[in-house]
């Protein structure tokens, strides 16, 4: 087992590290801020109704994508919530002028495609953050798993690894038909037992409260990643979620007046070393 030392905290006795990818190991606001538009203006005229109506309807779908003056939400839609998600919320939008919902559905599907498109391929617009090779090499060093749990698609995930030779990872899951998705219940505990590690001998680095709230569904420990968004985010999950959360001293100790906040965080995983 080997010890993950940020400034704010020491996390003792840790066989695997779950990564989150967007905004934790991937620099994506620039390219999400262009998907979000692109995205809003090819669905709202994908709508048979008049400009003015498919101009409101564009600029709902930049709020709900927490898009606003060029600037994104890090705890937005867009950045944390899944494709399958995003597509969900413009369906409601658009089921509400009148549109029956399989048919609302599908035009947005059709949007998201010729949007993919439009900015494909993803891969090469996300470049690594600072810190992120550095610490994949200290991981392996140490004998730690690294492995990446995503919101993006699982495609996206692979073309990630592979693009960037990350070969310290092991495993990874992003979002498909068929397996669990990263806010199922049972995220944490299938992923653990895909590694063969316990979920307290687990830490998770994340960027958003659907990593804090994977980590808690287990008593896994928590290390938020604020450095990836020029906006940095405040992680927290509501209270239920963290009913398994450690209970120790020194977890306790690092949990600010705020019961619902992260275990602890750092702006640059340059700042995060790993050693036996």
């Amino acid at each position: 087992m080997a010890t993950v030392r940020c400034p704010a905290h020491t996390f003792e006795n840790i066989q695997a590290v779950i990564f989150d990818k967007d905004g934790t190991l991937a620099n994506v606001e620039a390219y999400l801020i262009r998907l979000g538009e692109v995205r809003s203006q090819l669905t709202a005229l994908q709508i048979p109704a008049p400009q003015a109506q498919q101009d409101a309807l564009q600029s709902s779908f930049l709020t709900a994508f927490g898009l606003k003056n060029g600037a994104i939400a890090p705890a937005g839609l867009l950045a944390v919530g899944s494709r399958h998600e995003n597509e969900i919320a413009l369906a409601a939008y658009i089921a509400a002028t009148g549109i029956g919902w399989i048919a609302a559905l599908a035009l947005v599907q059709t949007a998201f495609q010729q949007a993919d498109k439009v900015l494909s391929p993803k891969v090469t617009q996300t470049p690594l953050l600072p810190g992120v090779l550095s610490l994949l090499q200290q991981l392996e060093q140490a004998g730690v798993q690294s492995v990446i749990l995503s919101a993006d698609t699982h495609h996206e995930v692979a073309a990630f690894v592979q693009h960037y030779q990350l070969t310290e990872i092991s495993w990874y899951r992003g979002a498909s038909a068929n397996s669990l998705p990263k806010t199922h219940p049972d995220a944490l505990k299938s992923a653990c037992e895909a590694l063969n590690v316990r979920p307290d001998q687990t830490l998770v680095i994340g960027d958003s409260a659907a990593d804090l709230a994977l980590a808690h569904q287990g008593s896994a420990r928590f290390l938020g990643m604020t450095g990836g968004w020029k906006q940095p985010p405040h992680i927290s999950a509501p209270a239920n979620t963290l009913d398994g959360a450690p209970n120790s001293a020194s977890d306790t100790s690092a949990i600010s007046a705020h019961s619902d906040l992260a275990v602890a965080s750092t702006s640059s995983l340059r700042q995060v070393e790993c050693f036996k």
